[in-house]
C-alpha cells in the first residue's frame, strides 16, 4: 500500500490505463499542441486585422461608410 505522500503512482501509465483514454497514448502524445494551435490563431487574427484595416482605410470603403451613416442619421 502506498503512503499518501508517495506520488510515483499518482498517474495511470499506458499499460495501465483503459483503451481509448488519453493516458493510453502516452503522458506527451499532445505536448505542445494547443501553444500551437493559439499561435496559429493569434497570427490568422493579426493577418485578418491588417487587411481589414487595408481595406477600411481605402478611399471608396471610406466614401460607403460616410454615405452609410449620413443616410442613416438622415432617417432620424
Amino acid at each position: 500500500m502506498t503512503s499518501p505522500t508517495d506520488t510515483s503512482r499518482t498517474r495511470e501509465t499506458p499499460a495501465e490505463a483503459p483503451a481509448g483514454t488519453p493516458a493510453a497514448a502516452g503522458p506527451t502524445a499532445d505536448a505542445g499542441m494547443a501553444t500551437a494551435e493559439y499561435a496559429i490563431a493569434t497570427l490568422a487574427a493579426c493577418g485578418f486585422a491588417a487587411l481589414l484595416l487595408a481595406v477600411l482605410s481605402s478611399g471608396e470603403v471610406r466614401e460607403m461608410l460616410l454615405a452609410l451613416v449620413q443616410r442613416a442619421l438622415s432617417l432620424v
